[in-house]
């Protein structure tokens, strides 16, 4: 059952009615899981994805599969720091399942994304995180209104936050074939560990 408050004052209360919500499967979408996301009070950096995959989805818990293992390759961080450092969320927040031609993830659609958006405003008006990281062209155009992911590499100013966005890490798309690319996430990389050097591990 799908429970949406108009307004909220704890991330324990919001947590509390996304880990419940149907909507889309209210409006006919067909997922795979349950809300996967993850994260406490008092953390700065949000990290913010695409969807779950399918061991996401298991789980219940993000950023588990290999696009997981990646990111923390990338951002030299174990499991526990990464976990502690970042609030894991996602453009949607449910394993959207296989597409019918059973290869790779079905993509959710915009209505789909608007149904989430309403949980990701919530987080940040009760977070005020001070680093936010948007992986993948979608996240990044929900997240800062840049269509494409020539903004890599680059520390973006956003009201009290920076933005340091980031490609996918799942490989599928070959952006990172290119070389000038490459170089681009080499600078975002470097970009966010000296943001994250600067935030208290919990």
């Amino acid at each position: 059952m799908t429970k949406r408050r108009s307004s909220y004052r704890s991330l324990a209360s919001l947590q509390r009615d996304n880990h419940t919500c149907r909507a889309c499967v209210g409006v006919g979408y067909p997922l795979e899981s349950a809300p996967v996301f993850e994260g406490h009070p008092g953390q700065r950096a949000y990290l913010f994805g695409l969807a779950p995959g399918v061991r996401e989805g298991e789980e219940g818990r993000p950023w588990r599969g290999r696009a997981g293992r990646a990111l923390r390759r990338w951002l030299e961080l174990d499991e526990e720091r990464f976990y502690a450092t970042f609030y894991c969320a996602a453009v949607t927040r449910c394993y959207p399942g296989k597409p019918p031609s059973g290869r790779g993830d079905r993509p959710a659609t915009p209505e789909e994304r608007r149904l989430c958006a309403f949980w990701q405003e919530w987080e940040l008006r009760l977070l005020h995180p001070t680093l936010l990281v948007p992986v993948g062209g979608v996240a990044i155009k929900r997240l800062l209104g840049f269509d494409s992911l020539a903004c890599v590499g680059e520390r973006i100013e956003l009201g009290g936050a920076v933005a340091i966005p980031l490609p996918h890490t799942s490989g599928a798309s070959g952006w990172l074939n290119d070389g000038a690319n490459r170089a681009r996430l080499e600078r975002a990389l470097g970009l966010l560990r000296s943001e994250l050097s600067q935030l208290p591990f919990r």
